[in-house]
């Protein structure tokens, strides 16, 4: 199974890698937020934030486009303008979400728009990903 999905398409890779980044994102959100029980919920937020993209950072570097080192400064190049990427897509997830619940004010509506806002910002960010941060790739 491994093996098949290993050798599939990078989009694939990329949807499991995503799917990856979401669990620890809200698993780092949900350890920080027991054990410090008195830590606001946009410092779980953050923490969350930051251990799922940099998961994802790896995953897609290494197994989704298996892209090579590059040097410090290439590193440090690619993490910055995936970073970028990221901050973009995520407001475009936020609008959707936040745009469907403003408009029909209900719960379903409000996570109707986050799903299509996350399809809409993960179809673009690998886009993005795939021209401009991991270039060298090999896939």
């Amino acid at each position: 199974m491994f093996r098949l999905l290993s050798e599939g398409h990078p989009i694939l890779r990329y949807g499991i890698a995503a799917l990856i980044s979401v669990c620890a994102n809200l698993l780092s959100q949900e350890l920080t937020l027991r054990s410090l029980p008195g830590a606001p919920l946009m410092a779980a937020i953050i923490v969350g934030t930051l251990v799922g993209f940099l998961i994802k950072h790896v995953i897609d570097k290494t197994w989704t486009f298996r892209e090579g080192y590059t040097g410090p400064a290439g590193e440090a190049q690619r993490i910055t303008l995936s970073g970028l990427f990221s901050v973009f897509t995520t407001l475009i997830f936020w609008g959707f979400e936040l745009g469907f619940y403003a408009i029909w004010q209900t719960d379903f509506a409000k996570y109707l728009g986050a799903v299509l806002g996350l399809a809409i910002g993960y179809v673009l960010k690998f886009c993005l990903d795939r021209r401009h941060v991991f270039r060298e790739a090999t896939v």
